[in-house]
């Protein structure tokens, strides 16, 4: 697991255009786990681009912040794990 927000963003930069599995801490007990592909990194956040078949809209954005405390696990296709929930 990277260490800081720059080695998260730094990464996730070398990924983008690549499929992923999202799994993101939904609240009250509930884990929301998605399918999509890295699409953009900005400076403070990162947009995955949803597979519409599975998920009623396109888009989503995380913060590194997100990766960072674990709130949020991203997992290449290539079984790349960023950070563990």
């Amino acid at each position: 697991m990277a260490k800081t927000l720059f080695e998260i963003k730094e990464s996730l930069e070398g990924q983008i255009g690549k499929r992923l599995t999202l799994t993101a801490n939904g609240g009250r007990r509930k884990t929301i786990q998605r399918s999509g592909v890295l699409a953009e990194t900005y400076p403070s956040v990162f947009i995955v681009e949803l597979d519409q078949e599975e998920n009623a809209f396109e888009r989503v954005s995380y913060s590194y912040a997100d990766v960072l405390t674990e709130t949020v696990e991203l997992s290449f296709d290539e079984m790349n794990k960023l950070a563990t929930s």
